[in-house]
């Protein structure tokens, strides 16, 4: 019998008979682990998916990374430890990544966007141009990423005017009220408009958008801005040891009141990066100014930065709104502002309330009481109730509950109610009454929950992102109640506000709704909730 012709991989090892491919076994594990060590090649559908542009939007790279590793195209949840070799990070950095405060390393930022091969129309940066060396240097030398331009159709929408301070041009957001009182238009592009401007001219061109937004605030809408009073705020943003003053941390003021105001319509998707892009500007500035205006930036930064903490809370991150509470109560502390020092503790609290730990909850509501932050009855109300709920939930009577439910509802109404950005303004009667809700449901008394839930809900009067939440706890008193039709009723509708706002927050409740109702899973209308929960 003639001798069979043997066959060779490339690299010069013979195949074994039951080899049928071209490559040895030791190539083919070279082939697959490089395979591995790379990510794989994704459609652009891929970056279309609902989540992942939402992570996009949310300008934290941690979110991306997340949103990735969970997408749906890959079949299967990636590991950490998988995407942490592709970006030259061990697992641990990227757990620190996606939870913690949102990266703003530049050039990491550009690095990580090539390596996942992100396109670059959807970032919130800009990658350097090819061939262009110096730019890329420039770039990369800037520590905060730019931030996108709002959409024209939310309240946010307005355009950026280059004031010259000094000899140079500084490009500062203008509302398009403002625009159209002050007689700026001409003088005032678009958004869109003052983005290409700013692309057309060379990167070390004063006029680069990049150059703002380092230092300052994203485009916001603040009416009743003049030139001369824009001209200030670009002088204090292009020196501030030697300009800001007041009138400018009135500006940062006015920044994150507006903020606040939008959060209940638009949710944290859209309020989120406004805030971000404030608290970088307070935290670059507050290293340059005079001592005496230090303190005044650091207590609207406490401000900020609890409400960043909340906003945090909101989309389910709480290390990163733990770091944000952290900041708040250090920078109160050295702005000597004892009201949002107690403030920040009750934040804490309700967020103890949101990792369900009773006593931790009670006890720093109590923290929180305490005369020494005098706080003003608004708030003095909300600990109250606070306190009220953490009770319930360790097992105190139904008579203390109420009793002390009963202080908060005196304390609210004798707080004044002239100040809409007041510390606590949003603690109203409405919020009360549906909080009081939830406290007789941790009390055992979902019944009485319910008819509180939908006198309330059903006057109209929350925000939008309040109205899904709050809907999603009345749909948990229902369910406790023994009504699984409407809980699943209301909590399909609570889920659609959700996921149009991320409220990751609100859809956690409602999957606790839906483990409540699992009893009850073959009904339709509780199939259609938890097919609205998984879709």
């Amino acid at each position: 019998m003639a001798q069979q012709q043997g066959r060779y991989c490339s690299c010069g090892t013979r195949l074994a008979r039951d080899n049928h491919g071209e490559r040895c076994a030791t190539c083919q594990r070279k082939t697959a682990a490089s395979a591995a060590a790379t990510p794989p090649g994704v459609p652009l559908e891929f970056w279309q998916h609902e989540r992942m542009r939402d992570a996009l939007a949310s300008w934290h790279m941690g979110q991306v990374f997340y949103a990735y590793r969970t997408h749906p195209w890959h079949g299967r949840v990636l590991s950490q430890e998988v995407m942490a070799a592709w970006l030259d990070l061990n697992q641990a950095q990227l757990s620190r990544i996606e939870s913690g405060k949102p990266p703003q390393d530049l050039a990491k930022l550009m690095r990580w966007a090539h390596s996942l091969k992100i396109p670059a129309d959807l970032l919130w940066f800009k990658l350097p141009d090819v061939g262009r060396a110096t730019a890329t240097a420039v770039t990369a030398a800037q520590p905060v990423p730019e931030a996108p331009t709002p959409k024209s159709e939310t309240p946010l929408a307005g355009g950026l005017l280059p004031v010259v301070v000094n000899g140079r041009a500084v490009l500062v957001p203008v509302d398009a009220e403002t625009i159209a009182t002050s007689g700026l238009g001409s003088f005032v592009g678009t958004s869109a408009d003052a983005s290409a401007q700013a692309t057309e001219r060379d990167p070390m061109s004063p006029l680069n958008r990049r150059a703002f937004l380092k230092n300052g605030v994203a485009a916001v809408a603040l009416p009743g801005l003049g030139l001369d009073e824009l001209q200030h705020v670009a002088a204090a943003l292009d020196d501030a040891h030697r300009y800001l003053d007041g009138p400018v941390v009135d500006y940062f003021r006015r920044v994150l009141d507006k903020a606040k105001r939008d959060d209940g319509a638009l949710g944290p998707k859209k309020t989120l990066p406004v805030m971000l892009a404030l608290l970088g500007a307070v935290e670059s500035q507050a290293r340059e100014v005079k001592p005496s205006v230090r303190r005044e930036l650091l207590a609207v930064g406490s401000d900020g930065a609890e409400f960043a903490g909340w906003l945090y809370r909101d989309i389910q991150q709480p290390q990163a709104a733990v770091f944000w509470y952290d900041r708040a109560m250090e920078w109160a502390q050295e702005a000597d502002d004892a009201a949002m020092q107690g403030y920040v503790l009750l934040k804490k609290s309700q967020m103890a309330y949101d990792e369900r730990d009773a006593l931790r909850m009670l006890t720093l509501a109590q923290a929180a009481g305490h005369e020494r932050w005098q706080l003003p009855a608004r708030v003095r109300a909300e600990v109250t109730q606070q306190e009220a709920l953490g009770r319930a939930m360790l097992g105190d009577s139904l008579d203390v509950v109420r009793g002390q439910l009963a202080d908060a509802e005196a304390l609210l109404t004798s707080a004044p109610n002239d100040d809409p950005d007041a510390l606590g303004a949003y603690f109203s009667d409405d919020t009360r009454l549906v909080r009081d809700a939830i406290t007789l449901t941790e009390a055992g008394k979902p019944s009485l929950a319910v008819d509180l839930f939908s006198d309330v809900l059903s006057a109209g009067a929350l925000s939008h992102r309040d109205t899904g939440f709050f809907n999603a706890r009345r749909a948990a008193a229902l369910a406790l109640s023994g009504e699984p039709d409407e809980a699943a009723k209301v909590g399909t509708a609570s889920a659609a506000v959700a996921y149009e706002v991320r409220s990751e927050r609100t859809v956690r409740v409602l999957g606790e709704v839906l483990q409540t109702l699992d009893r009850w899973r073959s009904r339709p209308a509780v199939r259609a909730f938890r097919e609205s929960l998984t879709a």
